[in-house]
């Protein structure tokens, strides 16, 4: 299967139903992702202090570029304001909304994945989030154009219909994370090429993940938010309080009890 099948000509929540994952194109123009690319960048430039500790080695490249959790939440800073701006922007929130409804923002990330940077296993995002009874919905952007040679974004259409899978152990040597899930048997992987400003949208049991980055002078940048619908009752700690659309801060109920995977199971930090 191509990726091309991922870019609908019918509605996107006919594509989502049927596929789990819509590639919309060109939903941000380039003085927009040029804006982007450059605040995330010269912040963790200056001060990678904002980044996440994903436990790295000192000499790992991610060590330097770490990825950034919930900059929405540091409105003190030139990219909490921006990531909070597109996180409720009407592009973004009315093509997730025509997938799963009215929705509440949960979490936002910006990953940098510079040359030579390992990639992220095959996994399922609602195990992280553990939104109930509904699962979750990813709108991942490119802010760089991104392929198979530097770690573009690899997705397995109609995965969406399969629970969530406990992960075994990853490889260290391709991935960053310590977790991997298996393709469900019958289905496989898709490697998407995303251009700058690019979107892909997928649901929350959709298995995903990215190989390394192999090349030795393009970055692979993206800016990713994640929804669940407003009649959600229940999400993981981390992800309180969720956003309306109109920038309110709502709480629902935490999902304490270790997920699909068992009572005390936890993933290795936050997705």
């Amino acid at each position: 299967m191509s990726d091309a099948v991922l870019a609908p000509s019918a509605p996107v929540a006919e594509t989502y139903a049927r596929l789990g994952v819509v590639l919309v194109r060109s939903l941000l123009d380039a003085a927009e992702v040029t804006e982007i690319r450059e605040a995330f960048t010269t912040q963790v430039e200056q001060d990678r202090s904002v980044g996440h500790d994903d436990g790295v080695p000192a000499d790992d490249v991610l060590a330097r570029y770490p990825r950034i959790v919930h900059p929405h939440r540091r409105t003190d800073l030139p990219i909490g304001r921006l990531a909070r701006r597109w996180m409720l922007d009407p592009r973004i929130v009315d093509r997730v909304a025509e997938m799963i409804g009215p929705p509440l923002a949960a979490q936002s990330m910006f990953y940098f994945k510079p040359p030579t940077a390992r990639g992220q296993a095959l996994h399922q995002d609602n195990l992280f989030l553990q939104a109930h009874p509904e699962t979750c919905l990813a709108a991942w952007i490119a802010v760089d154009d991104c392929d198979a040679a530097n770690g573009g974004l690899q997705v397995v259409p109609g995965s969406h219909r399969y629970e969530i899978v406990c992960p075994g152990a990853a490889d260290p040597a391709e991935s960053f994370t310590t977790i991997a899930i298996d393709a469900p048997d019958g289905l496989s992987a898709v490697q998407t090429e995303m251009r700058a400003g690019d979107a892909l949208f997928f649901h929350g049991s959709t298995a995903h993940g990215s190989g390394p980055n192999r090349t030795t002078d393009r970055f692979r940048r993206s800016l990713i938010f994640h929804y669940v619908p407003q009649a959600s009752v229940e999400i993981a700690r981390f992800y309180n309080p969720l956003l309306t659309p109109a920038g309110d801060e709502v709480d629902v109920a935490v999902a304490d009890g270790g997920g699909a995977c068992g009572e005390g199971w936890t993933p290795a930090g936050p997705h």
